[in-house]
């Protein structure tokens, strides 16, 4: 039994045990092994534990808009198989973990890339990061991915539908 004279120490010990079980759980590798669609991702940890993630910050065509099948390969391209870091920001009204995936050894932000990439939207609704919305604003202009289609649909407008 682990005696604690005061606080001072209750406290450092408290540190220590939170120290320690943030490493331990660094340590478990994620990798992405399922692409729902460009935005939707299954990741699977070294402890054979599966985890649905929702991307923070985007919003990719649907699985049956314009786009959605080359937002899902591009996603796909990006994290299939690798190993991933990811940190949870939040949780949608369907349960899923929205998180924001990172990626590669120059830890790639993957929301960044799929927007670069044309891919999809910046979730304006929900986010507000200028960086992406600069981004996005950049595909637009360079009419880059989805962007060369002259009227493209919101994925949110399209689920309305």
């Amino acid at each position: 039994m682990i005696s604690i004279k005061n606080e001072k120490n209750l406290i450092s010990f408290i540190s220590c045990i939170f120290i320690y079980q943030f490493n331990q759980s660094n340590k478990i590798n994620h990798k992405g092994v399922g692409i729902k669609d460009g935005d939707t991702v299954v990741v699977l940890d070294s402890l054979i534990n599966q985890t649905k993630l929702r991307l923070a910050e985007v919003d990719c065509p649907e699985k049956s808009q314009p786009f959605g099948t080359k937002a899902k390969q591009f996603t796909s391209y990006q994290i299939y198989l690798k190993t991933i870091k990811y940190v949870v920001t939040d949780t949608d009204r369907y349960g899923r973990s929205i998180a924001m995936i990172y990626y590669d050894t120059d830890n790639k932000y993957l929301s960044t890339e799929i927007i670069n990439a044309g891919m999809g939207w910046h979730y304006k609704s929900y986010f507000t990061s200028k960086e992406l919305a600069i981004y996005e604003d950049n595909a637009r202009k360079n009419k880059i991915g989805l962007w060369v289609d002259s009227n493209p649909i919101n994925p949110s407008d399209w689920r309305k539908n």
